[in-house]
């Protein structure tokens, strides 16, 4: 008698009814994701074309679509009169869109674009998007000029993005130190142009954006083409910017060069070596300066003290101050001279009541008995009176 067979396990249906007791291999998962992939219908998508790959004989060329923001890109295989649409002007970076149907590949499980059309992207085509990118910023603020701050006067610290060794961090640096020898900067070098260019200055700005010291963020670049200058108009960047609590100054390529930062930034400068004026003060300038403050201080002192000495001499030439001891004197001479009126008149009372004292005294005195009887006068009584 034979034995029996196992069971073939049943698989869950769908990737919500898989539980650590009842996974799916490996190859369903991928088959699940090949499937998904086919379903989905031509897509048209946007990089920079890089590593373009043709072979002799071959029918097939292969390249790379990446992200120009940020460090993402997919494989893409396409028959080679589609590259050829492109004339020789094919080169590494250059702006496409590409009409490809998305292909998962099991065995690698990978991704590839297999391309049917490729085309370039205009000038035109990237000043539109730049165009509408503005009017959609514009339209929530981020130009206002009511949010923009002041520069400080004289920063503790200068925050730079710039390139690795680049001619702006160079102008930016030697302008400032030569206005304010004792600046101090807080640099971040970075890519500032191609793949990971907004990435990385996004990174350094926040980055700088938080340390205590850096009162002000200068971004810096030379010129370029319209492409080389994507990145700071790049949306992820602008709103990165507007959201700093320190200033940011705009220092990208030349005055004929305008970037959405430009409109975004605190501070918009022609130039890198612009900024470097533009954030420090200028020693020589500010010694002039505060001589000739010194100088208007010491002629409206010195006037001022002369206008005072004036009102005292003034004074002082009054009788009253000419002769300090002028008005006790006059008083003194009050006194005494109702003091002398007073004795005056007491002396006047005094004798005018001696005088009615006698006068009294003698007609006391005419009145009385004993004044009869000396004039040889007697009275005489009874006993009985």
């Amino acid at each position: 008698m034979s034995e029996p067979q196992p069971s073939r396990r049943t698989l869950p249906a769908t990737a919500a009814d898989t539980t650590a007791t009842e996974p799916w291999p490996v190859r369903v998962l991928t088959m699940k994701i090949s499937d998904y992939v086919a379903r989905m219908p031509p897509v048209w998508v946007e990089g920079q074309l890089v590593d373009v790959k043709r072979r002799p004989g071959a029918s097939t060329a292969f390249c790379t679509l990446r992200d120009p923001d940020v460090d993402m890109s997919l494989p893409v295989a396409c028959h080679v009169r589609v590259l050829a649409g492109l004339g020789d002007a094919v080169h590494d970076g250059m702006r496409v869109v590409v009409r490809a149907k998305p292909e998962f590949w099991t065995k690698r499980g990978s991704l590839q674009l297999n391309a049917v059309d490729i085309r370039p992207v205009g000038v035109g085509e990237l000043l539109a998007r730049i165009e509408h990118l503005k009017r959609v910023l514009g339209a929530e603020g981020l130009f206002d000029p009511a949010r923009k701050r002041p520069l400080p006067f004289l920063p503790r610290a200068v925050g730079l993005v710039c390139g690795r060794a680049s001619a702006a961090e160079h102008d930016v640096v030697t302008t400032a130190r030569h206005r304010w020898p004792g600046v101090r900067f807080e640099t971040r070098q970075v890519v500032v142009q191609g793949v990971g260019a907004v990435e990385a200055v996004t990174a350094a700005v926040r980055e700088l954006d938080a340390v205590t010291d850096v009162d002000v963020i200068v971004i810096a670049r030379g010129g370029g083409s319209l492409e080389d200058l994507l990145p700071f108009s790049n949306e992820t960047l602008l709103r990165a910017v507007a959201a700093c609590r320190t200033p940011v100054v705009s220092a990208i390529g030349h005055e004929v060069d305008s970037p959405l930062l430009d409109l975004v930034a605190d501070v918009r400068v022609s130039t890198p070596t612009d900024a470097g004026r533009r954030v420090v003060p200028a020693v020589a300038e500010e010694l002039t300066g505060l001589r000739g403050a010194l100088a208007r201080l010491r002629r409206l002192v010195a006037g001022r003290l002369d206008a005072e000495q004036h009102r005292l001499d003034v004074l002082l030439a009054r009788p009253v101050l000419a002769r300090a001891t002028l008005l006790i004197e006059q008083q003194t001479q009050a006194v005494d001279a109702a003091r002398e009126r007073l004795r005056r008149a007491l002396a006047v009372r005094i004798d005018r009541a001696s005088d009615d004292l006698q006068h009294l005294r003698s007609r006391v005195r005419a009145l009385s008995p004993a004044s009869t009887l000396e004039r040889g006068y007697a009275v005489v009584q009874k006993a009985d009176g």
